[in-house]
């Protein structure tokens, strides 16, 4: 069982690891161990996640998720196969935890009166300088 939040849990039966051979540094138990774990999770079928949560993670442009909706993460950092499956698990919770929360709807404003005047004095004054950047020098003589 994967916590994600106090009201959110995803059953380990939706979750598919697989061992695979880590890259890297190791010595000789690199070639015979398979440490690295590659933790799928197919986030379009999933009955575990609430639509609202499910439509936002999807629409994430993350290179981690498939256009068929299925999360992929290869966790290969540590040189035990325990706490390789426990950091994939980690990261799969917090790529879930970032879009448990909707966005806040931004509000249109307008800019104050106060504002578009500044911005134009602004303007004014670096046209000025750039007016007296002007060929001087060359009019004298």
């Amino acid at each position: 069982m994967l916590m994600i939040s106090p009201t959110l849990t995803i059953p380990d039966e939706e979750l598919v690891e697989r061992f695979v051979r880590a890259s890297g540094p190791g010595g000789q138990n690199v070639n015979k161990v398979a440490t690295a774990v590659e933790l799928r999770f197919d986030a379009a079928a999933s009955p575990s996640l609430p639509e609202a949560v499910r439509e936002r993670l999807l629409a994430r442009r993350d290179r981690r998720i498939g256009a068929d909706g299925v999360i992929v993460i290869s966790a290969q950092r540590f040189r035990t196969q325990e706490r390789n499956r426990q950091d994939a698990r980690e990261r799969l919770a917090a790529l879930i935890q970032a879009v448990l929360v909707p966005p806040k709807p931004r509000i249109a404003t307008r800019p104050t009166r106060a504002s578009k005047e500044r911005r134009l004095e602004a303007k004014k004054g670096r046209a000025q300088i750039k007016r007296g950047r002007g060929s001087q020098w060359s009019s004298d003589s």
